[in-house]
């Protein structure tokens, strides 16, 4: 799970803003985005994505509906929400908030801070110049399709 971006005013709250929330593969590949006001908590989008991630295909039979794990960063340690993700399946590995940071999840969390840099990679998603929220998410699903497709191995067609 992707933290999100600071708001567009910088690191206050209270002024207007927006976040960015993503759910990545191993490999950065975007797999779910939303967008939220600037001054909403992180962990309020964390359920909603991770509820509407599509099948993992892949082997024969049933296929798998949530992610085995989840890392993600300190803002998201709650343990009503480590218990929800039990529940669906998803092993949480989440930071401990008060521990020293070198927790070893560094290891796996730059794959999101890389994403995060390929999207902000478009100026119109690094500063918020729409007031319509539907017109922001739709450059950011246009982002995230540019990103797929850059992953994509190179084919002659």
């Amino acid at each position: 799970m992707g933290a999100s971006t600071p708001a567009a005013s910088g690191s206050d709250a209270a002024r207007p803003g927006s976040k960015h929330h993503l759910i990545v593969d191993a490999n950065g590949v975007p797999l779910q985005v939303s967008l939220t006001g600037g001054n909403r908590h992180d962990v309020t989008q964390l359920l909603p994505l991770v509820d509407s991630l599509p099948a993992i295909r892949g082997v024969v039979g049933r296929p798998r509906r949530k992610p085995r794990r989840l890392f993600a960063d300190r803002g998201y340690d709650y343990d009503i929400y480590r218990r929800q993700l039990r529940a669906r399946g998803t092993a949480p590995k989440i930071a401990r908030r008060g521990t020293a940071h070198g927790s070893g999840l560094g290891k796996k969390r730059w794959v999101v801070e890389r994403s995060f840099a390929w999207l902000h990679q478009h100026k119109r998603l690094r500063t918020r110049y729409e007031r319509r929220a539907d017109l922001r998410l739709g450059l950011m699903h246009l982002a995230c399709a540019i990103i797929c497709w850059r992953k994509l191995p190179d084919q002659p067609f």
